[in-house]
């Protein structure tokens, strides 16, 4: 598994997602931000990147970004569901209705 500390995160305002960059690919996370709200829609990754962690960082880095900046998250997406019901240290920041 290829060092977290080597991978780039960002956050996209203009496409409404956000990055994690790596090995010269990238995986995208994207949302729908209204208001303190946050719907985190979508996970991909380049098959290069599938099974070395690099969607679960993104999802973590998400989660700290909307922590960090007060914001309710709305997990949309079914791999954010999963990650969240692996990690239940995240509830804190979900929306009312989706505790895991």
């Amino acid at each position: 598994m290829e060092n977290s500390d080597k991978r780039d995160f960002k956050v996209n305002e203009r496409d409404n997602q956000f990055e994690l960059h790596t090995a010269g690919q990238y995986a995208f996370l994207e949302y729908i931000r209204k208001d303190d709200k946050i719907y985190l829609t979508h996970t991909e990754a380049p098959a290069e990147l599938r099974g070395i962690g690099v969607a679960a960082d993104l999802v973590k880095r998400s989660l700290e970004y909307s922590r960090n900046n007060k914001l309710t998250v709305v997990p949309s997406c079914s791999y954010v569901a999963r990650y969240i019901e692996k990690h239940p240290e995240w509830n804190d920041v979900l929306s009312d209705g989706y505790q895991m």
